[in-house]
């Protein structure tokens, strides 16, 4: 049986893994550009791997997932810990507790589309609670979905600017 992707789908994401080191906790906040830029390419290949192969709906991951820190946060958790359980010195069950824990962190997922409000169409920014005493967001509306990958780029761009202006 062939398990290889059709032509129209990337590989899949074995070979970034972690060259001989395990892999590392990721936080977002403190990567440099050029971290952040090989952290954001794994992950979106990664992503995009994993929607396909489990059949996985926008309700669960929606096209614009790195829009929406709540989803990138969890994402790049459940990377890391499938880059653990699929390292070749790993137990032969790790696997299987994978899987399990992907059972939990589909809820969640599904439970962040569902407050961001992303959609396989359409985006708006996660809705931001205000405090008592604090001042309440401006709301901003919907947009259509165009082309999810011309739109990851822009934000990669503008993401890695950001962190080089920070610096």
């Amino acid at each position: 049986m062939d398990h290889s992707p059709p032509p129209d789908e990337p590989d899949p994401p074995f070979g970034d893994a972690f060259d001989g080191e395990p892999p590392r906790p990721i936080n977002w906040n403190l990567l440099t550009a050029d971290e952040a830029e090989a952290e954001w390419l794994s992950l979106n290949r990664w992503v995009n791997w994993l929607r396909r192969t489990y059949g996985l709906p926008a309700s669960v991951i929606p096209p614009f997932w790195h829009r929406h820190p709540e989803l990138v946060w969890e994402l790049s958790a459940l990377h890391l810990h499938w880059l653990s359980a699929y390292d070749p010195d790993q137990h032969a069950s790790a696997p299987l507790g994978w899987h399990r824990d992907f059972v939990d962190a589909r809820e969640r997922l599904h439970d962040w589309v569902a407050t961001s409000g992303t959609r396989l169409d359409r985006d708006r920014p996660t809705r931001q609670t205000a405090w008592p005493g604090e001042a309440v967001p401006i709301a901003i509306g919907e947009r259509i979905i165009q082309d999810r990958d011309k739109d990851f780029v822009a934000f990669l761009v503008a993401d890695l600017a950001e962190r080089r202006d920070r610096g």
